[in-house]
């Protein structure tokens, strides 16, 4: 087969070949370069026609399937954030799965990766890994029909851990406010301001960083808060407490009523609390609490926290998210013999 001529487009050069009837091209330095990549091209073209005719698969390796996953499904959701870092991670995560083609996958190199990965992070961490890994295999599978069966859903994970049921006390909270260096009285200026006032709000209403940092001026209503998305893919209400919307009444009047992203809330949280000598809170442990003294203080039914709180399975709210300790239940059982 006769080569194209390259053709010189400012200092680079371009070449375009053509093969069973689609185009493939190639920017190089020279035109040189071209007509190398070009013979390559059409050679590994050829070679995969006939591996193909032969019932031969080429190699796709699991690297490359990830980055398609992510770029046509994984980036428009709502956890793309974590998908990416698993993705742009996978030579330290998963070394010996990275350049491995799909098709060669065996339930054994899942378990040998399950075994190592189990003696570097917390089982969390692991499960979230394969279930990421997992759904790149179910698109290859139910999107792209390349392969007939997912190899990660024949390996057996850890159980999870018992759930975390971290509760944060008064004094724990004006430790945080004293490291924060904000009283919780005045307009939040600095990013510190805000991250403590996020937390204050989230103590209030149960609501997630995510969903807090979300918020937009409009989403305000008279008596709650409107949040047209959430991780369970559904919008939701959130009543509104007298302090709830005294510290609503504090932020500028602004359309972004938390002007800082994620990763520098994040930040900025995990510095402070090991400032305030409380490594061991995480502020998605707001959450549990604000739960926990929901039913508490306004003693609302689990169908009504449900709603507030999102959950569509009120199991998970029970015995998760409601942490209360043996006093709480003492004076609960005693109310209702009053």
């Amino acid at each position: 087969m006769k080569l194209p001529k390259p053709i010189q487009r400012g200092s680079s050069w371009r070449i375009t070949v053509s093969f069973e009837n689609k185009r493939y091209s190639a920017t190089r330095d020279s035109a040189k370069e071209c007509e190398h990549w070009a013979l390559s091209k059409l050679a590994e073209l050829k070679n995969g026609k006939i591996s193909e005719e032969k019932g031969i698969k080429a190699a796709y390796p699991f690297r490359d399937l990830c980055n398609k996953y992510y770029q046509e499904h994984g980036r428009h959701m709502r956890s793309a954030r974590t998908i990416l870092f698993k993705i742009k991670n996978l030579d330290r995560i998963a070394p010996n799965l990275a350049d491995k083609s799909i098709y060669d996958f065996k339930p054994a190199d899942i378990a040998e990766w399950r075994n190592q990965r189990k003696k570097e992070v917390k089982v969390a961490t692991l499960r979230n890994e394969h279930g990421i890994y997992s759904a790149v295999f179910t698109y290859a599978m139910k999107e792209l029909f390349l392969l007939e069966s997912n190899v990660w859903q024949s390996v057996t994970m850890p159980s999870k851990s018992k759930p975390r049921n971290q509760r944060i006390t008064p004094e724990d909270q004006e430790q945080l406010l004293q490291a924060f260096g904000w009283d919780g009285t005045k307009s939040p200026e600095k990013t510190r301001d805000y991250v403590a006032w996020s937390f204050l709000f989230a103590m209030e209403t149960a609501m997630r960083q995510s969903e807090i940092l979300a918020m937009r001026r409009a989403d305000l209503k008279d008596g709650f808060v409107h949040l047209p998305f959430t991780k369970n893919g559904e919008s939701r209400n959130v009543p509104l407490s007298k302090e709830a919307k005294r510290l609503l009444a504090l932020l500028p009047g602004k359309d972004a009523l938390v002007p800082i992203d994620k990763s520098k809330c994040c930040a900025t949280w995990t510095r402070v609390k090991n400032k305030a000598d409380l490594p061991h809170i995480n502020f998605h442990d707001s959450r549990h609490e604000a739960i926990t003294r929901m039913v508490k203080d306004k003693g609302l039914p689990v169908e009504v926290l449900a709603k507030i709180t999102g959950h569509k399975t009120i199991g998970m709210l029970v015995n998760t998210y409601y942490n209360p300790d043996a006093q709480d239940l003492v004076d609960m059982f005693n109310k209702t013999e009053s």
